[in-house]
């Protein structure tokens, strides 16, 4: 083993994990009695098995949720940059979602039907995101899934086109990756039974020579990706990347789709807003209602003229797309909440302030201690990353990741009150996050860093 992990000395690192583990147990009594008592009752003892992924001896269970903070069940209170990976963006109950919610509870939660809050979100959808016709779903994966069987249907194609290190939820097609430049499953993927690659086509983000030779068979229904890839060590696009996307898939005959569950950190219509970019289809999930489950998906009038003659030809119901509970009421009544009240403009413009602020200062430790490190950032969201950078595709950013060391840092924060997410080192400012929360999680980190790298 070598001495040393991205320049920091592997016998300081375990010193530093034994030292913070025992603190966290000390800090953390009735969350260990709490995980205890409950365990029995879940496979591995927790609801969601990937909450065991917190680099941490035992759950932390959390009793309230407030802005940009959690308080859990030790009445440790902690400076909350995770907000639930992108699913509390805008902060915990945000008032004008909570008035939402207490409206609609006396008058029903789902009855299959719309409300007048269901058509406000319609037009609001529109303005926000430019595509004329929308749908509503109940989680991005969901969204992904619906999407892209409309593609298939309306081009008469049956593969789709992801980018390495993709992330979009629990869709199958994007659990394929490159091994050695071929593509293959990903190992991890669980009771996979047929071979994604079939219906499948991957390149590496950025490569637009990849691209034009994979959609030159004119077999891809859809392109899917996010404008920067995310949830893995973040990739950002190069200059003119995505107007060669958008030349080849329009070449080609192929629609494009942007997924921006986590990219609307960039700014109220998302990174496709803020850049100009063109979908033929569009997702937004986790943040869209507050918190509250619900997605979004959005298309062209082409893309709707072309459905409208595949549903005059087939036969009524299950059609695959939809769930009982999408569109219920009360994730209509707070969607409407979330897109008038919550993702203003003036929300945002206080994002973009503090997490500038927040990039600065992290990338002012890993200057102090020399380390090949870097910060990426798109809007609120920022992501420090013990590798250099800038990284141009997903095997770069797969390479990249260092989970010993980022899991040692992640617990160093949470000990020190900040909480960032879990799977990788992404933080995210909300409207309800202040200076001095900020301040607060530059400081920790320096603390973390210069203890690992003295």
């Amino acid at each position: 083993m070598p001495d040393t992990l991205r320049g920091i000395g592997q016998e300081r690192l375990a010193a530093f994990v034994v030292g913070e583990g025992a603190r966290y147990v000390s800090a953390h009594p009735r969350s260990r009695a709490l995980a205890a008592a409950g365990a029995s009752s879940y496979y591995a003892g927790v609801p969601m098995h990937w909450m065991l992924d917190w680099p941490l001896p035992f759950p932390l269970v959390i009793g309230d949720a407030q802005g940009a903070m959690l308080t859990d069940a030790d009445g440790v209170t902690l400076a909350d940059f995770c907000l639930g990976d992108t699913g509390s963006m805008f902060g915990h109950s945000p008032p004008a979602v909570v008035r939402a919610l207490r409206a609609q509870t006396g008058h029903g939660f789902t009855y299959m039907l719309p409300t007048e809050h269901a058509y406000a979100v319609g037009h609001l959808l529109q303005e926000r995101f430019g595509l004329p016709h929308w749908q509503v779903a109940t989680t991005a994966s969901d969204a992904n899934r619906f999407a892209l069987r409309v593609a298939r249907a309306v081009t008469n194609r049956p593969k789709v086109l992801v980018m390495n290190g993709c992330y979009h939820g629990a869709v199958d097609e994007s659990y394929v990756e490159l091994h050695d430049g071929v593509a293959r499953n990903r190992p991890g993927l669980i009771g996979q039974f047929t071979d994604l690659t079939e219906g499948t086509r991957i390149v590496e983000f950025n490569d637009v020579a990849a691209l034009q030779r994979e959609l030159a068979h004119r077999d891809v229904a859809c392109v899917m990706t996010e404008p920067v890839l995310t949830n893995c060590c973040m990739v950002s696009p190069q200059p003119g990347y995505h107007a060669a996307l958008r030349r080849l898939t329009r070449e080609t005959g192929t629609l494009l789709l942007i997924d921006e569950t986590h990219t609307i950190s960039t700014g109220p219509g998302g990174y496709t807003r803020a850049h100009g970019l063109e979908p033929d289809l569009f997702v937004v999930g986790k943040p869209i209602a507050g918190g509250i489950p619900a997605s979004v998906w959005g298309f062209s009038d082409a893309v709707a003229a072309s459905w409208d003659e595949i549903r005059r030809t087939k036969a009524p119901g299950h059609s695959g797309l939809g769930t009982t509970l999408s569109a219920n009421a009360l994730a209509m009544a707070t969607m409407r909440a979330t897109l008038e009240e919550v993702m203003t403009e003036e929300a945002y413009a206080h994002m973009e302030r503090l997490a500038a602020r927040l990039a600065a200062g992290l990338e002012a430790t890993i200057a102090r201690h020399r380390l090949a490190w870097h910060v990426a950032r798109v809007g609120a969201r920022v992501e420090f990353i013990c590798a250099p950078g800038p990284l141009s595709n997903g095997t770069e950013a797969i390479a990249a990741h260092a989970p010993e060391l980022e899991q040692a840092i992640h617990l160093g924060l949470l000990n020190r009150g900040c909480l960032i997410a879990p799977f990788h080192n992404m933080m995210l400012v909300c409207p309800a996050t202040t200076v001095a929360q900020v301040d607060q999680l530059v400081g920790a980190f320096a603390e973390v860093v210069g203890a690992l790298a003295a």
